[in-house]
């Protein structure tokens, strides 16, 4: 006999099949105005993540204070969270910033004394091996039409950067108002975190049954502990790396020591890849000033490297994800290729949040499977 419950659950199928039959069908649109409603929220998805990112040190600060009046120990943390924040923005740029500025006045002198020696080098190549002339000589080139090839290829990119520097400044400017909103919308969210907090866990607890809505909110409290740990180790191993850049280099009395390690810092955020576009920038820059010393920093990088990977973040980033190594590598993948460098960041957290849930509920059906059988596997249980 079918009861008035089971008449519920049939009409619910229905309405799900009809709305998931809608959005097969028009699955273009469907994604045009998600696109569209992303846009725009997405001033106050990124003060979502910037309070996220605040939120962290500013815990841990608002616990070392221990100010028994919440209100004034939360405004005295999220100023000193707030100092901090700017103090470490202004060191980096103040350290950047006129580092770049003096190695791209040296590489004006520079570049034209490297090309000169590779001329030099490529002359006497030449005498010493005369047989190369003779093959150069043997292919025909139409210089004159390469050179118009060229000329076109320049006019047309001329135009190409006027029209993107000016989509640039635009588009500078939207994020930078994207930045403020967001910015004023993550200190909001900062004051009052508790108030909102509560309020979620009502609506959870209110429109959602009690056991999806108790696992939803476990689910939510695993990924705040996860993404809160991979930040707060990525960021300590960003600091760890740039500064053994800074002394190794210091010591080796190589050029760009300071420019280099904060370079380095900075990608580092990036995992796995980031550190390399370090390695590519500083090595561009002591290859003008001295081949030696490029070859000595290439060196340097791949052992500071070895020592960071094997020692340093296992135990800095490595314990608070909890993820093995071929599934970081993949996170961090598939992220750049779908999100570019906001995804290499952010996939490697998420892939955790999967891996333990995934994890946790194959091994309480494999203990109950087990239980059933009476056959346990030593492979297994290790996993």
């Amino acid at each position: 006999m079918i009861t008035d419950s089971d008449i519920k659950k049939i009409k619910g199928l229905i309405v799900f099949t009809i709305i998931t039959a809608i959005i097969g069908f028009n699955w273009r649109i469907v994604l045009s105005v998600l696109g569209s409603i992303i846009s725009m929220l997405s001033p106050f998805i990124l003060g979502g993540g910037i309070a996220f990112l605040l939120n962290i040190p500013m815990k841990h600060i608002e616990k070392s204070l221990n100010i028994k009046n919440r209100k004034t120990g939360r405004a005295l943390s999220l100023i000193i969270t707030l100092i901090l924040f700017v103090a470490v923005v202004l060191v980096a740029i103040l350290v950047v910033v006129p580092q770049l500025l003096e190695s791209v006045v040296q590489l004006q002198y520079k570049i034209p004394q490297f090309i000169k020696s590779t001329e030099v080098f490529l002359n006497k190549c030449f005498s010493d091996n005369p047989w190369i002339l003779e093959s150069a000589e043997n292919i025909n080139i139409n210089w004159e039409e390469t050179y118009k090839t060229i000329s076109q290829v320049l006019s047309s990119g001329l135009s190409s950067v006027i029209t993107g520097s000016l989509y640039a400044v635009r588009g500078v400017a939207g994020a930078l108002t994207n930045f403020g909103i967001g910015f004023i919308f993550a200190i909001y969210l900062l004051i009052g975190k508790e108030v909102l907090s509560g309020q979620f866990k009502k609506l959870v607890k209110v429109y959602l049954p009690e056991d999806i809505g108790e696992k939803t909110l476990e689910i939510l409290g695993i990924a705040e502990r996860i993404f809160s740990g991979f930040f707060t180790g990525q960021c300590l191993e960003a600091c760890i790396l740039g500064m053994m850049f800074i002394i190794t280099l210091s010591v080796l009395n190589l050029p760009y020591a300071l420019l280099i390690g904060v370079l380095i810092a900075i990608t580092a955020l990036i995992p796995v890849f980031g550190a390399f576009v370090g390695l590519f920038v500083g090595a561009f820059l002591m290859l003008i000033q001295s081949p030696a010393d490029a070859v000595i920093f290439v060196i340097a990088f791949f052992v500071i490297q070895q020592i960071e990977g094997n020692l340093i973040y296992p135990h800095v980033v490595g314990n608070s994800v909890g993820l093995p190594a071929i599934w970081v590598l993949l996170a961090v993948t598939l992220g750049g290729s779908m999100m570019g460098v906001v995804g290499m960041i952010l996939f490697i957290p998420g892939f955790s949040v999967l891996y333990t849930l995934i994890k946790e509920n194959v091994h309480s059906k494999y203990s109950v499977l087990t239980a059933k059988t009476g056959d346990e596997d030593e492979n297994c249980e290790k996993s």
